[in-house]
């Protein structure tokens, strides 16, 4: 089954930093605009940042630039998702999505998730002293 692995995430001090890393086994992420969003208790899935296929070019939220860093590793098959100075209002669910064509930072409902092609379990990422 074609799917993407996220890993990484954990309970960390504010101010502290982890690296997450999305990675798939079945198809190249290399030609997949990749995308990380996080969902928080309550609230809906938002993008925090994304990286595109062929030239690589980064989008970051607002609250988030400066602080994160995305950046993709093709002959690992991985992108990673560097969070750094982070903060206990980072705590959330991370998911990375895969898409061909969509690089975004929007907001996405539930019932919207179909719009992205590949879709990971999510990781865990709780900022808490």
């Amino acid at each position: 089954q074609v799917q993407l692995v996220e890993s990484g995430g954990g309970l960390v001090q504010p101010g502290g930093s982890l690296r997450l890393s999305c990675a798939a086994s079945e198809f190249s992420l290399a030609y997949y605009a990749i995308n990380w969003f996080r969902q928080a208790p309550g609230k809906e899935r938002e993008g925090v940042s994304c990286i595109t296929s062929g030239d690589g070019n980064t989008y970051y939220a607002d609250s988030v630039k400066g602080r994160f860093t995305i950046s993709r590793d093709n002959a690992k098959n991985t992108v990673y998702l560097q969070m750094n100075s982070l903060k206990p209002e980072d705590t959330a669910v991370y998911f990375c999505a895969a898409d061909l064509y969509r690089c975004t930072l929007t907001v996405v409902p539930e019932n919207n998730l179909y719009q992205y092609d590949y879709w990971g379990q999510g990781t865990q990422v709780t900022v808490s002293s």
